[in-house]
């Protein structure tokens, strides 16, 4: 079982490092599109601040994750394991088309699947699953909001300097902009994968201990599990999705230094107060709708609403795709798993 449920914590590991590589877009896009820095730097500044999250903010969204979605009596190491595999799969497969999905929803469209073959529909927490359910819907409209109004202040704030002061001033504005937006990828993303590992080794008795530091589900994580969480999903961003970041710092609308500024930090500041709540939101879906939101602020007909529909056909299909996938992953796994123990 010790052996069983380390392998799971490395595949859990992997899925955070292929977060990083899908959501690098999240982080980076505007700053890439709007040439502040080249792709390189820039997957660097914002895999530094996805690591520094792991040393602000409670793990509120591991809560979530961890103990707050299933019934805990239902979660053990064969239905981590098919979901892990599931959301991972998924995850890649939209990363290689360069489709800019959720990762969030993913895992836990994967974790319903799962749960509700071992369990049934009593497996689940529908309130809790109801409210996570609530945001997909509104992340992305609440980071579109955020993002247009943020644009239309600064639009009348800078309404009498010329063009190149403003693009000067928001080329050195965009570094700090970037870096919040890549501090709440770290923070709300990477706690995804914490609760994925706290809800594994809560689930095997003799390892309530690595879990957390009194033991219990109450207590507070190991710094093990959440530093290796940020480590992942750093490497992971640095790593990059060049695919994904493409789609959204080219193809979506045209931007500027001073359009990737209101977008990251309208989408920045929508993650982090959703994260401080335990809220586990879209990382993709909020810059997304960032991005569309500056956009719109333009002009309606600077938006490419095909590529719009082409991201939110991805959105859609997550959550049953990934679910679909696991349930039909975790009776082979569960089998896997009765052979090996022999």
């Amino acid at each position: 079982m010790i052996t069983y449920v380390v392998v799971l914590v490395i595949i859990a590991l992997v899925f955070d490092f292929t977060n990083g590589m899908n959501d690098a877009a999240n982080s980076i896009a505007t700053v890439v599109a709007t040439r502040v820095l080249s792709p390189r730097l820039a997957v660097l500044w914002a895999a530094f601040f996805n690591f520094l999250a792991a040393f602000f903010f409670e793990t509120h969204v591991a809560s979530t994750i961890g103990k707050g979605l299933l019934d805990p009596h239902v979660v053990n190491p064969d239905l981590v394991a098919a979901t892990l595999l599931a959301a991972i799969s998924w995850t890649a497969f939209c990363t290689h088309k360069g489709l800019p999905i959720s990762v969030s929803h993913a895992l836990i469209g994967a974790m319903a699947g799962a749960a509700l073959v071992k369990g049934g529909v009593a497996a689940l927490t529908w309130s809790r699953l109801s409210t996570v359910a609530l945001y997909i819907v509104l992340s992305p409209l609440i980071g579109l909001v955020c993002a247009a109004i943020l644009m239309v202040i600064t639009m009348w704030i800078c309404r009498k300097r010329s063009p190149r002061q403003v693009d000067g001033t928001f080329r050195v504005l965009q570094l700090s902009s970037a870096a919040v937006y890549s501090l709440s990828h770290g923070l709300n993303d990477a706690q995804k994968t914490m609760g994925i590992i706290m809800a594994l080794l809560l689930s095997v008795p003799s390892l309530h201990h690595l879990a957390t530091h009194d033991g219990t589900p109450e207590g507070s994580l190991r710094w093990w599990i959440i530093l290796s969480c940020h480590a992942a999903i750093a490497l992971g961003t640095y790593t990059g999705g060049w695919r994904v970041i493409r789609t959204l710092g080219h193809r979506v609308t045209r931007l500027t230094p001073f359009d990737g500024f209101a977008a990251e930090a309208g989408g920045g500041a929508t993650i982090i107060a959703l994260s401080l709540v335990g809220i586990p939101v879209s990382t993709t879906h909020t810059i997304t709708g960032a991005i569309f939101g500056v956009g719109m602020t333009r002009r309606l007909g600077t938006v490419r609403w095909g590529v719009g529909v082409e991201i939110m056909t991805a959105w859609v299909l997550t959550l049953p795709c990934a679910a679909a996938m696991a349930a039909l992953m975790y009776p082979i796994v569960a089998w896997l798993a009765r052979l090996t123990r022999g």
